[in-house]
């Protein structure tokens, strides 16, 4: 994936199943499954730490209210538009 992350995921440990509904359908795969166990010995969901696009997929698909957060991150700002010579806008097209 192109350019820096737009979202950041949080997982509960004591709330995930380990079902893996949220790293098979996260489109830019950066959720897995942790390999050590929780103490309800299951594999845990993790967040690589890189990729997300906020998209809230994982959220929504997860059958466990509460276990992902999905924090979207605010865009960097824009910079200035160029404008053409003369003050004019260039002609769209």
């Amino acid at each position: 994936m192109a350019g820096p992350a737009r979202g950041n995921i949080t997982i509960n440990v004591e709330e995930c199943k380990g079902c893996g509904l949220c790293v098979e359908s996260c489109p830019p795969k950066c959720l897995d499954l942790a390999p050590e166990i929780s103490h309800y010995g299951v594999h845990p969901a993790r967040y690589s730490g890189h990729d997300c696009t906020g998209c809230g997929i994982c959220f929504y698909c997860c059958p466990e209210p509460g276990a992902i957060t999905v924090y979207r991150l605010a865009a960097p700002p824009k910079g200035a538009v160029p404008v053409a010579a003369g003050g004019e806008h260039a002609a769209a097209l």
